[in-house]
């Protein structure tokens, strides 16, 4: 916006400046031809005040569509990696891997329930009948990991892909291990640039957009799920895109 006021003050300064010196320093018969200039020089100066204020507007709106889009996959690899390691206890940095998991895998459902038991110890310590709780884990069955997930949609199997912006554009996926007082903890990361996204874009309008601090904006040069650094399974976007939990 100040961009656009700035813009707008220099055209009509330049404007009357303009008129004034044609009226007084310059002959009657240059004037037609001066004025046609000025009229140009005022439609260019218009023309990029448009601009100034449209351009960035398009890019707002076109920049919001394709974080929706390529937020819904982001939240399908996170719902994989997290089924991932529920199953097997780790993540994946692999696309393949992680669809042949999906494909094979099962979940096992299991009911808990309290209960009780003879506390040996204390019984022939007390000499009574003496119980304690216990947890009691039954097993249910299993159901397939895809079902649970994407039932009767195969769109787990492009989810390497961006869907948006630069053609054949892949996300980054990143798996491991970080310690924590002498534990190690699993992390991924999966992520995608801005400048993947926006490549067909004013690429001043796309460096700008890089170092967005805001809090609904999506902060940093890339839409990201996941950390390598911490233990946090959520995305970067605010909640304005949708759950990024």
């Amino acid at each position: 916006m100040l961009t656009f006021i700035l813009i707008v003050v220099a055209v009509i300064l330049g404007t009357i400046a303009l008129v004034k010196v044609v009226d007084k320093f310059v002959p009657n018969k240059l004037k037609p031809v001066l004025n046609i200039l000025l009229w140009v020089l005022i439609a260019f100066f218009g023309y990029q005040t448009y601009l100034s204020i449209y351009e960035p507007i398009q890019f707002n709106k076109l920049k919001n569509e394709r974080y929706v889009v390529v937020i819904e996959s982001l939240k399908d690899i996170r719902d994989s990696e997290l089924a991932h390691r529920q199953v097997t206890g780790k993540f994946t940095d692999s696309f393949d891997n992680l669809i042949k998991f999906i494909d094979t895998a099962k979940f096992t459902i299991t009911q808990r329930r309290d209960s009780s038991v003879v506390d040996q110890e204390l019984t022939r310590r007390y000499g009574v009948d003496t119980f304690k709780d216990i947890m009691i884990i039954d097993t249910l069955g299993t159901v397939p990991v895809k079902d649970s997930l994407f039932k009767n949609s195969n769109r787990y199997k492009t989810m390497m892909n961006v869907p948006v912006g630069k053609e054949g554009a892949k996300f980054d996926l990143k798996a491991g291990f970080i310690n924590q007082n002498d534990i190690n903890i699993p992390v991924f990361e999966a992520l995608v640039k801005k400048e993947v996204l926006l490549h067909d874009q004013n690429p001043d309008l796309v460096a700008q957009e890089n170092q967005v601090i805001a809090v609904d904006g999506v902060n940093g040069d890339a839409l990201k799920v996941g950390s390598m650094n911490e233990v946090k399974t959520n995305g970067n976007w605010p909640k304005t895109y949708g759950d990024n939990e």
